[in-house]
């Protein structure tokens, strides 16, 4: 049985810099319905990162897209697909300052 994950965005790494957020939508689509493919983008520049989030409507979607993607080859580069962590809302302000 699939382990079930807390929650259907995806962390996507090491992607080419020449990637948009449509390529990014097009590579995962194939694996269910995508609400939201989203690069990173240098706030100056507005050059992507080579990073970026998909969020799945389904979480069994995100884990056959994390399984299939993982690890692959794309447009040249090795891709890295993990669950996202959820975000940090400020909870160590505190100790940073």
């Amino acid at each position: 049985m699939a382990k079930r994950l807390l929650n259907s965005q995806l962390f996507v790494s090491r992607l080419s810099f020449y990637t948009t957020n449509k390529d990014l939508k097009r590579l995962f689509s194939p694996f269910g319905a995508i609400t939201e493919a989203r690069l990173v983008v240098d706030p100056i520049t507005q050059r992507p990162k080579g990073f970026g989030f998909v969020t799945f409507e389904s979480d069994v979607d995100a884990h056959n897209a994390l399984k299939a993607l993982n690890g692959k080859i794309v447009e040249g580069r090795l891709i890295f697909v993990e669950v996202a962590k959820p975000k940090r809302t400020g909870e160590n302000d505190a100790t940073l300052k």
